[in-house]
């Protein structure tokens, strides 16, 4: 069912229609887990999720500030964020949210019309997940360095070379992938943007194992993989350019609370931690300070969306979420240390994933600079290689 509603609909309107969607598709038992404040885990499972999510897909409120034509409603920013209002204490979280933050900015500022009815209901509707096939074992904080290389055959480009930290390659179907076209040029102006079939041959996946156990990154091997011009996003030589579309949705992403992407990766909100009983005053100060920081994140990110300046929640969130965890972990007391089961325990887990929140989305060292170069206007980090050949530079 989708919400008969566009830009030009008075907002009342607007979310009558979505109160009147939210009581005809979804179902009743997640409707009062989320007005008696009961863990929808205890009401769903991911599977059951899943299962439904092409209703929420088709009703156009995933990404209701899209066209109508690629399968949103067309809604104003801020009319986004009443509806978005309405629909948060349901729990109704974004699958595909690489295919959503990283593919599709991408595709709307530099791809073809043809690309975006292709490939942006797919990434909706959650029927083709995608990944990111940027970083390598020699390109990871200096990115523009890459190697690995695409080759032109008529209507087609070969790829070959090594992809590394690939999120969820091992269940995707698409990636956005960076490759070198033009060794003869400076390393930022020799490097185009694909699109390429995960499923494609010559394509190689090898998962990469957390500190929890679980798999979400994995190396990617890709051995003469076939890619159609077609697949080209923007023109040749100018990957970079189109790149930073996707490396300012990733920052956004993973900016937490106000971003629109994923409220946080590691871990459970200072929100949670004030719902516990704590007798300890110090320990009670800290919770409140990270509660008090945690809302000016959010209030921030509301404020700072798109470009450069996602660097600033990119920042603080990485820092922040590592805090909150570590205050979690000392709130468990000894259990932190030792559990039963055998079983990691929920919030010892969220702080070791929390560990990667400095370095994922770019490091906050790279986003610093970011800041300082295209926000602030302070001089460029010096790099002697700068206009050099890629193919006379050093590399690792």
């Amino acid at each position: 069912m989708t919400v008969s509603v566009d830009r030009s609909t008075p907002v009342e309107q607007v979310l009558d229609a979505v109160r009147a969607w939210i009581e005809a598709e979804v179902p009743a038992a997640w409707r009062d887990a989320a007005s008696t404040a009961t863990p929808l885990r205890e009401v769903r499972s991911f599977a059951e999720y899943e299962a439904w999510y092409p209703t929420f897909a088709g009703s156009g409120l995933v990404v209701p500030t899209w066209p109508l034509a690629y399968g949103g409603l067309d809604l104003e920013p801020a009319v986004a964020r009443r509806v978005e209002a309405l629909l948060s204490p349901l729990g109704l979280g974004r699958l595909n949210p690489l295919g959503l933050n990283l593919c599709a900015p991408a595709l709307f500022a530099h791809g073809t019309e043809e690309q975006r009815l292709r490939y942006l209901p797919r990434i909706i509707d959650n029927t083709e997940k995608w990944c990111q096939l940027f970083s390598e074992p020699g390109a990871g904080s200096d990115l523009a360095s890459l190697a690995t290389r695409a080759e032109r055959e008529g209507d087609d480009w070969r790829l070959t070379g090594q992809k590394v930290w690939t999120t969820w390659a091992h269940v995707s179907d698409w990636a956005v992938c960076l490759a070198r076209t033009d060794p003869d040029a400076p390393k930022r102006d020799g490097i185009t943007y694909f699109l390429v079939d995960i499923h494609a041959a010559g394509v190689e996946v090898r998962p990469l194992r957390h500190i929890t156990g679980e798999v979400d990154f994995n190396e990617v091997f890709l051995d003469g993989v076939r890619v159609p011009d077609s697949q080209r996003v923007g023109a040749e030589g100018e990957g970079w350019k189109v790149a930073n579309a996707t490396l300012s949705g990733e920052r956004q992403m993973v900016s937490g609370s106000g971003s629109g992407g994923v409220d946080r990766i590691g871990g459970g909100s200072a929100d949670g931690l004030l719902q516990r009983h704590v007798i300890d005053p110090v320990l009670r100060d800290r919770v409140v300070r990270l509660w008090a920081e945690e809302q000016i994140r959010g209030w921030t990110n509301r404020r700072l969306r798109g470009g450069p300046l996602t660097s600033i929640g990119k920042v603080h969130q990485g820092d922040l979420n590592q805090r909150i965890q570590l205050a979690a972990v000392d709130l468990l007391g000894a259990y932190a240390t030792a559990w039963e089961g055998g079983h990691l325990d929920r919030t010892v887990k969220g702080m070791l994933r929390s560990r990667g929140n400095t370095i994922e989305g770019g490091t906050t060292e790279v986003n610093k600079n970011v800041l300082g170069e295209r926000v602030l206007g302070l001089p460029r980090e010096p790099d002697p290689y700068r206009r050099a050949a890629w193919k006379g530079i050093p590399r690792s």
